[in-house]
């Protein structure tokens, strides 16, 4: 096998040892890392948590850091700054490893190209962009964050063949079978926070924790929109404090005082947001959420919120699940309810879609085209 059919092999074991984390490292990127002598794999490693060691510097504890002329494969540029661990270039050039191959360049503003640098400056050979197609989509969260400081929104619905997400009567329970069912769980676990509009507290009354959280893993945080803080105390958001992180947002002008008190001694977070239009600013709340360090942000509607979170361009990518089911009917609950384009070329196009069955279910995932559409 030549030079190029070998770095594409060993990234993607990288690639491999990097996904082992997922749902872990945030704020932090997923990376693996491949250590390979004479096309032989001595060591791997990934970077397991925020504040633990780094991908390369795991697979070079593992090998005591003697790596004299070995090639280093690794998923995103190594740093070369300190942060909440020491740089791994330094590392890096003091094992021996004399080729570093880089599946891509950190996005970080203030960190892209500077480890790549220092390392070619001390006689390190070193190839970028190996497979960075999937570099890339292994961390869109984290190039989102890290380039604008506000969360990667994932936006789930479930549907019937005919469009709709409820009955006429508001009735969703279940559209879409087990196996879809259980992929949303490993969706929540990867994600920060699972974000839903006050309806679908009142109407479906739901947990959004994530079942089977696997080792190592957490719950992810559950945020409420809800400007006049009508969620009922007795909701099983509230009620499950123990199981996961709960936080409501509120308008900034709320006066449920009490409420509020209540909220916050059984451990709810309540947090006051801007109000735009009678609605809490979402764009303001993607700031807020971002200064929270939340990077990966899934949304589960409700309808309007669906509506407003599209219609405001922060929507960075879809999950949606259709059934094979029909409402027959015109009185269903639709996606995105509310006034659309009066012609077609006013809808908004979708690109990169990728379809995916579980059992009798079919899953479009696909990222919103503001710009043409």
């Amino acid at each position: 096998m030549n030079t190029e059919g070998l770095d594409l092999r060993f990234m993607k074991m990288a690639l491999a040892e990097a996904r082992k984390a997922e749902g872990k490292t945030s704020p932090n990127p997923l990376v693996g890392a491949v250590i390979v002598r004479n096309g032989k794999v001595i060591s791997k490693g990934y970077h397991k948590k925020a504040g633990s060691a780094h991908a390369e510097i795991d697979a070079l504890e593992k090998i005591g850091f003697k790596a004299k002329g070995c090639t280093l494969y690794v998923t995103l540029e190594p740093c070369n700054h300190y942060g909440r661990t020491p740089p791994c270039t330094t590392a890096i050039v003091g094992s021996g490893i004399s080729r570093v191959v880089v599946g891509m360049q950190d996005p970080n503003p203030n960190v892209k190209g500077g480890g790549c640098e220092y390392l070619c400056a001390r006689g390190v050979e070193v190839k970028v962009g190996v497979l960075e197609e999937q570099c890339r989509s292994l961390n869109e969260a984290y190039i989102k964050y890290v380039q604008t400081g506000t969360p990667f929104v994932a936006l789930k619905c479930a549907l019937t063949l005919d469009g709709w997400m409820a009955t006429r009567t508001g009735h969703s329970k279940w559209i879409t079978g087990p196996a879809s069912r259980r992929f949303v769980h490993r969706l929540r676990q990867r994600s920060d926070a699972v974000m839903v509009g006050v309806g679908t507290v009142i109407k479906d009354n739901p947990l959004l924790t994530a079942r089977d959280v696997v080792k190592g893993g957490r719950q992810p945080l559950r945020i409420i929109v809800d400007s006049n803080l009508r969620s009922p105390m007795n909701a099983q958001i509230f009620k499950s404090i123990d199981k996961g992180p709960v936080m409501v947002i509120v308008g900034s002008r709320c006066k449920e005082s009490s409420k509020i008190k209540k909220l916050e001694e059984i451990g709810v977070s309540v947090v006051k947001s801007r109000i735009k239009k009678g609605m809490i600013d979402l764009g303001a709340l993607m700031d807020i959420l971002g200064r929270k360090e939340i990077v990966n942000l899934m949304v589960e509607g409700g309808a309007k919120l669906n509506h407003s979170l599209i219609s405001a361009k922060l929507v960075d990518k879809l999950y949606i699940f259709l059934a094979p089911k029909l409402l027959i009917g015109g009185d269903g609950l639709p996606m995105c309810p509310g006034r659309g384009p009066a012609r077609i070329d006013g809808a908004l196009l979708l690109k990169d879609l990728r379809l995916r069955r579980f059992e009798q279910d079919i899953m479009v995932t696909a990222y919103p085209n503001y710009q043409d559409g």
